[in-house]
Order: C-alpha cells, then structure tokens, then sequence
C-alpha cells in the first residue's frame, strides 16, 4: 500500500513566498532548485522559452513520480524564480536585456534526488522533444541575508518597484551582493498584467563603514 505525505513548501517557507509592498529583510536558507542557465532578453530569445518549458516538464514529472513512489509525498509545483545579471552588477538595468544572463529555477523539497532527477529527465524526454531538458539540473542554492519587495503590475514596469528596493538597501547599511531575484507568484498567461505579482529579491552585505 502506498502513503503518501503532503508537502506544502509555501506555508513552510511563508517568509519566502510573501512579501509586502513595502521593502523589508529576509533571511533565506540553503534550498534545493531544480536550475537551467541561459543568455539573452527573456522576451525574444528563444533559449529563455525553451528553457522554461524544460524545466517544467521535468518539475511536473518529478511530482508525479515522487507521488506514485513507495512512501512518496504529494507536493505543489512552485513558482517559477529567475536569477539575473550582468558581468558588471553595478550597470545592471531593465532597459538593457539582452545583455542579461540568467538562471531559471524551481524548488524542490528535500526529498527530490539527482537520481530522481535524472528519471524525470529521461520521462520527460521521452513524451515529447525538448531542446534544453539535458541542461536541467538539481542544485542547493543559498542566498543569505536579503531584501525583497512586492511588485504587483507588469513585468516592464518593474523598473521604480527595484529602485525603491535599492534605496532600502542604502537606507538599512547594506549594499548589494549577488545576483538579482524574482519570484513570479502569477501565471502571465491568466493574470491581468495589471494584477500580476513577483517578489523582487536582492542579497545584501553590511556597507564597509556599517561592518566596523
């Protein structure tokens, strides 16, 4: 007989998967990502689309093969995060995105193996052809300290919701550190874009002159 445990990383990790519309500090723990990479403007460059559906197709086959296992646990997909950058963080802009590396990532709960991984992969390959699956990966991600802020709106309006997260990481003694990060909690394709929401996150470091 199979058992079946429910997961809920959502209401485990409240702090992570919420947040106000004014800017506030988080402290994220290492976590498990299901990871792909890629370059370019997420809204042209078909490596992004491809990537996407990638990673997808192996989160949604790795639930189910974790549901039908022995002892195996019943979990939502969660939303879908994105890691941005440039070379230079300090030049890092909106209005440039085809400049912008990124990762793609979706997270996993603890019981989610590389072998399990690995499995998906050859499932999900299997149904249909998908051009980045062998890219996908499974990764432990930590990012610390960090600030983050509610966006709600379209992805291009983005741009003031970031600078005011940046002024609170002046305004808190902290600076920048690592890479840009957004959580996109709306599916673009039901939402008004008027009403969609992404938590717009950033790890920070104390400025030298706060650390003495």
């Amino acid at each position: 007989m199979t058992v079946t445990t429910k997961v809920d990383l959502k209401r485990q990790l409240p702090e992570l998967y919420s947040a106000a519309r004014q800017p506030g500090l988080v402290e994220v723990p290492e976590l498990a990502f299901l990871m792909i990479d890629g370059h370019g403007d997420p809204n042209t460059a078909s490596e992004y689309a491809q990537a996407v559906e990638a990673i997808y197709a192996v989160a949604y086959t790795t639930k189910f093969i974790l549901k039908r296992a022995r002892d195996g646990i019943d979990f939502g997909v969660m939303p879908l995060e994105g890691l941005w950058w440039t070379p230079d963080m300090s030049t890092f802009t909106t209005d440039d995105k085809s400049a912008w590396d990124w990762t793609m990532m979706i997270a996993q709960p603890e019981q989610v193996t590389s072998e399990v991984v690995e499995q998906a992969r050859a499932k999900a390959a299997g149904k249909k052809a998908l051009a980045a699956i062998d890219r996908v990966r499974l990764e432990r991600f930590s990012e610390g300290r960090a600030a983050q802020v509610m966006h709600i709106g379209p992805y291009a309006t983005e741009g003031p919701t970031i600078q005011r997260l940046h002024a609170f990481i002046s305004e808190q003694g902290c600076e920048r550190a690592g890479k840009h990060h957004e959580i996109y909690l709306s599916d673009p394709r039901r939402s008004a874009p008027e009403r969609m929401k992404t938590i717009v996150r950033q790890p920070v470091t104390p400025t030298p002159t706060s650390r003495g």
